[in-house]
């Protein structure tokens, strides 16, 4: 486990399926640098990977932005998906499990939430959407 203030907050532009690889080899990398279990750090890397395929399938391009986090003695890591998208008109629909506009399982960021810890959507048409989650370990 590196110390924190050695691992440094990461940016993967996504533009194409590669971009998806990458986010989430780098997610899973530093969630196991931030003490997370092999286990856990592939669920979070499969949240990374939701995420960034959103990213493509919706907007085309956009971010995926790694950071460690601290809170007392616990460690984490907060994720955010950010992109200039089409947004989303109802995002409580979106949220529904089983609920899809790409014809796709309807799983991604229902998924998403029941994988990290924290989950907060702020999303307006038109203008894009930005999702953060947060894993916190232990």
């Amino acid at each position: 486990m590196k110390p924190l203030e050695l691992l440094e907050e990461t940016r993967v532009g996504v533009e194409a399926e590669p971009d998806i690889v990458t986010a989430r080899m780098r997610g899973r990398a530093m969630a196991l640098n931030l003490g997370f279990s092999a286990a856990s750090a592939t669920l979070i890397a499969t949240a990374i990977s939701e995420l960034a395929r959103n990213i493509l399938l919706y907007a085309r391009h956009g971010e995926i932005q790694l950071i460690p986090i601290e809170q007392g003695e616990r460690r984490g890591l907060s994720v955010v998906a950010r992109d200039e998208g089409p947004g989303m008109s109802d995002v409580t629909l979106a949220m529904q499990d089983g609920y899809s506009t790409s014809g796709r399982l309807g799983l991604g960021l229902p998924g998403v939430r029941r994988l990290m810890g924290g989950f907060e959507i702020n999303s307006r048409p038109g203008k894009g959407t930005v999702i953060t989650v947060k894993k916190w370990n232990g």
